[in-house]
């Protein structure tokens, strides 16, 4: 059988480059076929990873054929090299990265495999710069070298090889580490008592750690967010100063959704997911139930962990109504639909995105916490229950679900006909009932009128120092007049404006009342009447009722704090 021996080097770190060579040994066959994957699992975007690839050779003849595919004819028995460059100069969890303190990137993103050999065993062996150090999931077998069973394990393997902080810890007998690249205000030793705390609280709620050690790689940068889970690691992109208050609560549940991937994503995989194709989009209905349902957890479990007390709960859950419910396009587009249109609209909004588009992260949460409190109210079963389930069945064993399973199961297990709870929420955009869900659990829904400011439909944002038209809202005063998103506002009423009193001209006027716009629309000066609609409802507050009586406060128990 023939051995796939990769080695990555990084001899000038400044010019962002790895340096990558590929040595094929014991190859018999006529044609070696290479290829690149075009995105990374758990991120729905085709990213085309081979745009970076650069001075790409081989020690045999070779043509590229396709945008990501090389094809080499091999000299008989002789070992094969290929080498290349890669540019690394995007820093995300699911990019690559390169600089004079550090060199980060993703197998997917970093690696291709030979065709026909995805199952194959693939070693990797790091050259790094003098004293910096190499974090990995990857099993170490010799100094600097890695093995992986196969290629779906390289390519879900990301690499941290730079100037760095390591802190290790044990969680139920498992070994952990936390990798942490830049500086900030955050606090390892507090920060690693509470990732324990969210580790304990979702081993309980699984029933199990399903690996021997974990990894999490950290990277603090300036005012940039993001996650991505792998099988026996994530990578977390946070701001390095916001390790405070309400924002550090952000950073928790980061790592608690990350973590939960572990289950459900890793290991709980629908059967549209369960096969992956490196070289197109997997097309999936289930990104609802994979992303909603975790973001709904992430929330519940930092709660539950004894990170926040309910009080703060019950805010993250009225910050979510409150996004869901200001965005248009939950009135256009499903779940089902989001799910299924992620590959070209979830990562590449556009100026419309807000009217006619709706978040699987975020609608999924919402469903998700309404499917628990529905199967509390009216079955002997919790949400909890299917996971917990679910992770028997499916995801232990490593199974694949089909939907109309994961439909079944839940039937199965409460008792219930959910095809109309589905067909509202999951396939069509009937508007959430949340009043009817949230009374038994002695909680309400307010809806708010946060400032008594008259409509326009323009959310505001600040660009480089200017004023601009963020989203107009379809048929708002401000569409109407024709203000575009994308659109510099410069004055209302030949008064100059701004991010920070954008409101003051306006609190002065009326509903009915036209006001001058004075904007930039395609470099073009030009001012347009606007004129302005009633106040609307720009806020809901989740808060609990006066004078529970005792099935509420036993449901609410029941639901928030099941331990106590």
């Amino acid at each position: 059988m023939p051995h796939f021996h990769y080695q990555v080097a990084i001899p000038q770190p400044t010019n962002h480059l790895l340096d990558i060579c590929l040595t094929v040994s014991a190859w018999i066959e006529p044609i070696l076929e290479w290829k690149m994957p075009v995105w990374s699992v758990g991120s729905y975007l085709v990213r085309e990873y081979s745009r970076h690839v650069i001075a790409f050779s081989a020690n045999c003849p070779c043509r590229k054929i396709a945008k990501n595919h090389w094809r080499l004819t091999p000299t008989p028995s002789a070992p094969i090299t290929i080498h290349y460059q890669l540019f690394c100069h995007e820093l995300t969890v699911r990019t690559n990265h390169v600089d004079e303190t550090h060199a980060f990137w993703n197998g997917s993103a970093a690696f291709g495999w030979i065709e026909g050999y995805l199952e194959h065993p693939y070693t990797v062996t790091i050259v790094p710069p003098d004293r910096w150090r190499i974090a990995t999931a990857l099993t170490q077998v010799a100094e600097n070298t890695y093995w992986a069973d196969s290629f779906h394990v390289l390519a879900d393997s990301p690499f941290e090889v730079g100037i760095h902080q390591v802190y290790q810890f044990q969680v139920l007998d498992k070994s952990h580490e936390l990798v942490i690249w830049g500086e900030g205000n955050i606090n390892p030793s507090q920060t690693i008592e509470d990732i324990k705390q969210i580790i304990i609280t979702e081993a309980n709620f699984w029933g199990e750690l399903p690996y021997e050690k974990y990894l999490f790689i950290l990277h603090l940068s300036s005012g940039d967010y993001g996650g991505l889970e792998h099988r026996n690691c994530c990578v977390l992109l946070f701001d390095r100063w916001s390790f405070v208050q309400d924002k550090y609560i952000k950073f928790l549940n980061l790592v608690a959704h990350e973590f939960f991937h572990l289950w459900n994503v890793k290991r709980l995989r629908p059967a549209s997911l369960f096969s992956i194709n490196y070289e197109a989009e997997n097309y999936t209905h289930s990104l609802w139930f994979c992303e909603g349902v975790t973001s709904y957890y992430d929330q519940l479990l930092t709660l539950r962990a004894g990170l926040i007390d309910r009080h703060r709960y019950l805010q993250q859950v009225s910050e979510s109504i409150t996004k869901l419910q200001t965005t248009l396009g939950r009135k256009y587009q499903s779940l089902w639909e989001s799910s299924f249109d992620a590959w070209i609209k979830l990562y590449r909004p556009d100026a419309n995105s807000a009217n006619t588009q709706v978040s699987y992260y975020l609608k999924g949460e919402l469903v998700a916490m309404l499917l628990d409190l529905h199967l509390r109210l009216y079955s002997n079963i919790s949400l909890d229950v299917v996971m917990q389930t679910l992770w028997h069945r499916y995801g232990r064993p490593e199974l694949p679900y089909t939907d109309q399973q994961l439909l079944d199961l839940v039937s199965e297990l409460s008792g219930l006909n959910l095809e109309s709870f589905w067909q509202n929420y999951l396939y069509g955009t009937t508007e959430l009932d949340y009043d009817h869900y949230f009374a038994p659990f002695g909680l309400k829904l307010q809806a708010q009128i946060n400032h008594n400011i008259p409509y326009t439909g323009i959310t505001f944002a600040t660009v480089q120092g200017a004023l601009i038209a963020k989203t107009v809202v379809t048929n708002s005063p401000a569409q109407l007049a024709g203000i575009d998103a994308g659109d510099e506002i410069i004055a209302i009423n030949h008064r100059r404006v701004n991010l920070e009193q954008i409101n003051q001209p306006l609190q002065n006027y009326r509903s009915g009342e036209t006001v001058q716009f004075t904007i930039f629309a395609q470099d073009e000066l030009r001012t347009v009447s606007v004129s302005l609609g009633e106040p609307v409802v720009d806020r809901f507050v989740v808060s609990l009722l006066p004078d529970l009586n005792e099935m509420q406060l036993k449901n609410l128990s029941a639901w928030l704090n099941p331990s106590q």
